[in-house]
Parts: C-alpha cells; structure tokens; sequence
C-alpha cells in the first residue's frame, strides 16, 4: 500500500508519453504508485509503458479495450490502493517535487483535498502562462470554492475515502472533468492549497479543449445532470444558489465561449439551447446574490441574444 496512487489514463500519446512518465519516476516523494491504464493504443504507447514497468517497480501497467479517458481513469480507481488519489493526462507532466508538497500540505491537516496552480505550456513555442487554481487560501468553505473553482481532476490530490461515495467519472462525454467535480464537491470539507504551478499543461492543437464539435453540447447535458444528481441526493436546497450560479456561469459564459468556434447558424442554435435550458432550471436566477458581486455576474444577469451576438464577434476576431 502506497501513501499517493497516480493514474495515468494513455491512449495514442507516444510522442508525449515519456516525458509525463520521466516527471512521475523522478518525484522527490517515493511513497507513490504509478498506475499507468493503455486504454486500447493503436501506437507505440503499449511498449513505452511496458518499458518503464520493466524499469521501475512502482510503475504498474494495465492493458485494457479503448473505453475513453473516465474508463480508463475509473479502471485505474479500483485499482489504486493508496492513502490518495491523483489523476495525470499522459501528454502532460508535473514538476519533480509536486507530489511532495502536495502530500505534506494534506496531512498538515489531514485536507480531503488539495489543489496546486497550472502552468500552461503552448506546443511549438516558448509561450507559457501560469493559472490559478482559483482557490486563494486553505478553505473549509466549500460553497464559496463553487463558484471559482478550475474544474479539473489533474492539479489535485484527493483522499481515497471520498471515494466511497461511489463518484466516479462519466463515460461517453466531453468535460468529463466539471461533470466529476461538481458531483464530488459536497462531500469534501476541507482544501488546502499550495500556490505553485506544478502542473504543467500542454496546450495541444486539436486537444479537445482546443475543439468544437456537436459534442460541445455535453456542457448544457451534464450540469443539467448536476442539477439532478444534487436533488436525488438531497442536496440541492442546501447548496442552491451556488449550483444555480455555477450552472448559469458555465451556460451563459463558458459554453457560449466555445460556441463562439461554430459557424453562425449552429452558434445561434447554441444560444437558443443555453436560454431554453436556464429558463427552464432557473427561471429566477436573477433574485440570486451571487451574481451582484462581479462583473462577470453582471454579465450573466444582462445576457440575451443581442449580447452573444456581440460576444460571437468579439471572440471570432481573436
């Protein structure tokens, strides 16, 4: 049993593979499992793997049919024994002492959590830029930490109990990451944060968050089935102004963003979909405090079509 188990979900990526794994072997924490999943490679990802498993004890290989990136994280899941749970995408790496810092932060008070900051690193240029985790101090505010937080699995280190909930991520989808965060977040209690940029994101051409397709749909379904999961769970009273928030974020600002890279019809379809969806889950949402308090809020309360016509053109020119 290890302190930190890490999955490495790999599917096509031998051209980034050894560096993400060279950044996991090299960790100045010992105590780690790697958990490396081939999910289905049709490249020579298969035997780059296979070659570090020879290599490296703490490496442990796993094969299986291609099912997707929340397939091939949630095998990796029961597979994991650690006392923690963290997710790496295979064309990106961490810094050496990531893992270090981040497990000494959870045990300083025994966090559920804990979040570190992002550096963006462009393909095919020197260009770099560091983001925030949007969480700005350790916290036990978990409904404040809804309304900012960088909704994804990979900068962060969970405690293997939360868990037990039975979350895992959903198959088949886009996004798979706000979609697992949201579901998680009412059952953690606290975070702790570190404010280095140890993750180092790659910013591919043709990555999916580089892409539009119809599957960029997938952001109005899966916080529709936020929205459903926090009722069937009893959760949605408590914990409504922050879903009502984040919901009408992700729709009006978020989406209607990456809609901005479909053609004008299919984008003024898009629209139609994001007014139709937060008028029927949150016809009042304007009565909500929230959105008063930024100028982001401001421009959700005023968005109409007019506006995303405006926001089309603004986002086409860059």
């Amino acid at each position: 049993m290890s302190k930190i188990s890490v999955i490495v979900p790999v599917y096509n990526m031998e051209k980034y593979l050894n560096k993400c794994l060279d950044s996991l072997v090299n960790q100045t924490f010992k105590d780690i499992e790697i958990l490396v999943i081939n999910d289905g490679s049709t490249d020579k990802s298969k035997k780059i793997i296979e070659s570090y498993a020879k290599k490296y004890k703490n490496i442990k290989a796993y094969d299986k049919e291609n099912g997707g990136l929340s397939d091939a994280r949630n095998y990796g899941l029961r597979k994991a024994s650690g006392d923690y749970i963290s997710f790496i995408d295979s064309d990106d790496y961490i810094s050496l002492d990531m893992y270090e810092k981040m497990y000494d932060k959870a045990i300083s008070k025994d966090y559920d959590m804990v979040v570190c900051d992002v550096n963006y690193i462009y393909e095919n240029s020197d260009k770099t830029e560091i983001v925030s985790s949007h969480i700005k101090n350790d916290t036990t505010n978990i409904k404040e930490t809804m309304l900012s937080i960088y909704p994804v699995a990979w900068n962060k280190l969970f405690k293997k109990e939360l868990f037990k909930t039975g979350i895992e991520f959903k198959k088949g989808i886009w996004f798979e990451d706000v979609e697992f965060i949201y579901r998680m977040l009412p059952y953690i209690k606290s975070i702790g944060v570190v404010k280095e940029a140890m993750y180092q994101y790659l910013q591919r051409e043709g990555s999916i968050s580089k892409s539009t397709d119809k599957r960029l749909y997938n952001y109005i379904e899966n916080w529709n089935g936020i929205v459903e999961f926090y009722k069937e769970k009893g959760l949605f009273e408590e914990y409504h102004d922050e879903i009502e928030y984040s919901y009408v974020r992700y729709i009006y600002a978020t989406f209607i963003k990456h809609a901005s890279g479909f053609d004008k019809d299919e984008f003024n379809n898009a629209v139609k979909k994001a007014i139709q969806n937060v008028k029927r889950e949150f016809p009042k949402y304007r009565r909500n405090k929230y959105f008063y308090k930024s100028l982001k809020g401001i421009y959700l309360l005023l968005f109409n079509k007019f506006l995303a016509k405006i926001m089309y053109k603004h986002y086409r020119k860059k």
